[in-house]
């Protein structure tokens, strides 16, 4: 017999469970320094300082930062939009110092943005833009600013604008990729990189039409603050579009050139009459400001309007799990945010803000379906952001009003659908299969062969129901006919001043137009300032990491940092407007009816 003592298993905590638990225990401690850290009240006089660079997203997700972790995200546009309001009125910020760099962003954020600096400036606040080595999109924003200075040693490269499309055509069919397509109509152009190796010119239409409302725009406002004539600023950018510093300030195209410490030490003298020091309590960061005030904005009533933001694409559920890097909305994220709102008493009016270039067709027909039947109980006003096209103007169309900014990119009313087909692929890499049925069409939706007769044709027909069930909610929605609908639909695409001389929007303005607006609807007293509630509401990184059980705590944190790496290293997601796009159609390989915007703009 052995009698070797075999040796105890060693107990730890390291299983899932306690691990969570050691994690969560360390989460704590750095929360509450944190918190002490940022409860300092801001003193009396003070320049707010806002940094504006990156991807202006609508909103930040529930991928929340860490409380202890440098958040890598660029604040949110509604973020700055309140952020901007609040100063405005706040006695307290005596200059406003942007610090402006890396921005990218749709034409009708850039220009929100520059009214809410505007309505700074008409507070007897001064706005500093303050830039490193610009490009336009950066510019352009600048000169919302009373004055531009240029970083010691930067220059400006301003080289104009232009629209980029890449096609797949040739690179998938090397490799014995293929795709049919269903298209309802012709400016319905998302299909096009599948399917051919250029734009057509439908496509170029389109996007011309709107480069050329984007350019204008461009020119006329930098004219117009700059007070150089459209002539000499285009002559910039075609003779000598790479400038610096003193050249730029030559040409009036900025007011100074200072570094870093050059400028603060210049505004805490102006503010303090004290020179520079390591405590620069002089400055206050956006973060620290936004914790001293009433948060979104200043409330004297008890009624409240709810913000209800769709930001991102249109997905009938959300898939992936905590893993899942793409962000987007879904039914049922909508769903709870029109009950929690439906549900408040003191809510007296919805505003739904929507940044979207829609996406699932039937998810969006569901949306519009839960939207109107909320706008019957309470009124509903409707605030396009960036975009609101295709599934995302659909949603739209429960609005008793809708806003769009003129540049907002909206329309696009249409339908696509695409069919992966990966036969030639299984030919090269010698994959076969073996399939049985029951049913004609059983094997007709597989991505190992193209559809072919009847198959095909009724895939077409599929996509041409959900087109004129589209066009009918438009015409229902809009007061006109099916066919006057149809005239400015079949895939184009909009600005937003173009879309209300086409009826599909009813003014042109911003996120605080359209609150306005439901205030008055609501019968609100105009004179008072109502609470808002934004929903989704956002979950604190408390709630992030503990939603579901502890097995996944380990999981989320590791996503937080991981999308905290992703932003610092890959500032702007290549192909975002299309990216859970693609990873539905091309990770599922199932058959998607697609209600989405074709491409989209930015300003680089």
């Amino acid at each position: 017999m052995n009698n070797t003592t075999m040796p105890k298993k060693k107990r730890g905590c390291f299983r899932n469970s306690c691990l969570g638990l050691i994690i969560i225990a360390v989460l704590l401690a750095g929360a509450v320094f944190w918190a002490i850290r940022s409860s300092h009240a801001v003193p009396d006089r003070f320049v707010l300082s806002i940094p504006i660079g990156g991807t202006i997203t609508e909103i930040h997700h529930d991928s929340s930062s860490l409380p202890f972790v440098s958040s890598r995200e660029s604040l949110s546009l509604q973020e700055l939009l309140f952020i901007f309001d609040n100063a405005a009125t706040d006695d307290r910020v005596k200059e406003v110092l942007l610090d402006i760099g890396g921005l990218q962003a749709t034409p009708a954020k850039i220009a929100e943005l520059r009214h809410a600096i505007e309505k700074v400036r008409r507070g007897g606040k001064k706005v500093t833009a303050f830039i490193h080595s610009a490009e336009d999109k950066d510019y352009l924003l600048a000169t919302a600013c009373d004055s531009i200075i240029l970083e010691r040693g930067g220059f400006l490269l301003l080289d104009g604008l232009k629209a980029e499309t890449l096609f797949y055509t040739a690179p998938l069919k090397k490799i014995g990729i293929a795709f049919q397509a269903a298209q309802w109509k012709k400016y319905k152009s998302g299909v096009e990189p599948f399917l051919l190796n250029g734009s057509s010119k439908e496509s170029l239409e389109e996007i011309n039409a709107m480069l050329d409302e984007v350019f204008d725009d461009y020119l006329a406002y930098v004219s117009k603050r700059r007070g150089i004539s459209r002539e000499a600023f285009t002559a910039v950018m075609n003779n000598e579009p790479l400038l610096s510093a003193r050249r730029a300030k030559a040409l009036n195209l900025i007011d100074g050139i200072a570094s870093s410490w050059e400028l603060q030490r210049s505004l805490k003298k102006k503010i303090s009459g004290n020179e520079l020091t390591s405590d620069n309590d002089v400055f206050v960061r956006a973060g620290q400001y936004r914790s001293s005030v009433q948060w979104p904005l200043k409330v004297d009533s008890d009624d409240q309007i709810a913000v209800i933001t769709l930001s991102g694409m249109i997905v009938r559920s959300a898939v992936g799990g905590p893993s899942d890097m793409s962000e987007g909305v879904d039914v049922a994220t909508l769903k709870n945010s029109l009950d929690a709102a439906l549900e408040n008493k003191k809510v007296k009016a919805l505003v739904l803000r929507i940044d979207s270039p829609g996406g699932d067709a039937l998810a969006s027909a569901d949306m519009l379906q839960m939207l109107d039947s909320a706008a019957v109980k309470k009124p509903l006003v409707v605030s396009m952001s960036g975009v609101a096209a295709s599934g995302g103007y659909m949603a739209a169309l429960a609005g008793k009003t809708i806003y769009a900014q003129p540049l907002t990119i909206t329309g696009s009313i249409g339908v696509y659908a695409l069919k992966p087909n990966i036969q030639g692929l299984a030919e090269k890499v010698g994959l076969s299969r073996t399939v049985v049925t029951k049913g004609r069409y059983a094997d007709a939706n597989t991505i190992f062969k193209p559809l072919d007769g009847d198959a095909y044709n009724k895939f077409v027909a599929a996509s041409g129901e959900v087109y004129y069930d589209f066009i009918g909610k438009v015409a229902a929605s809009r007061k006109m006919s099916v066919d006057q609908v149809d005239s400015v639909a079949g895939g184009r695409v909009w600005t937003g001043s173009r879309a209300l001389k086409a009826g599909l929007v009813d003014r042109t303005g911003g996120l605080f137009d359209a609150i306005h607006a439901a205030q008055l609807l609501a019968k609100i007293d105009p004179a008072k300032h109502p609470g808002l509630l934004l929903y989704p509401a956002q979950k604190s990184w408390w709630e992030f990491l503990l939603q579901g059980s502890d097995t996944g705590l380990a999981e989320r944190i590791s996503v937080t940092i991981r999308k905290q790496l992703m932003h610092a290293f890959i500032p702007e997601p290549q192909f975002s407007a299309l990216d859970a796009y693609y990873e539905m159609l091309m990770v599922s390989g199932q058959l998607h009816m697609l209600a989405v915007m074709p491409y989209e703009i930015i300003i680089r």
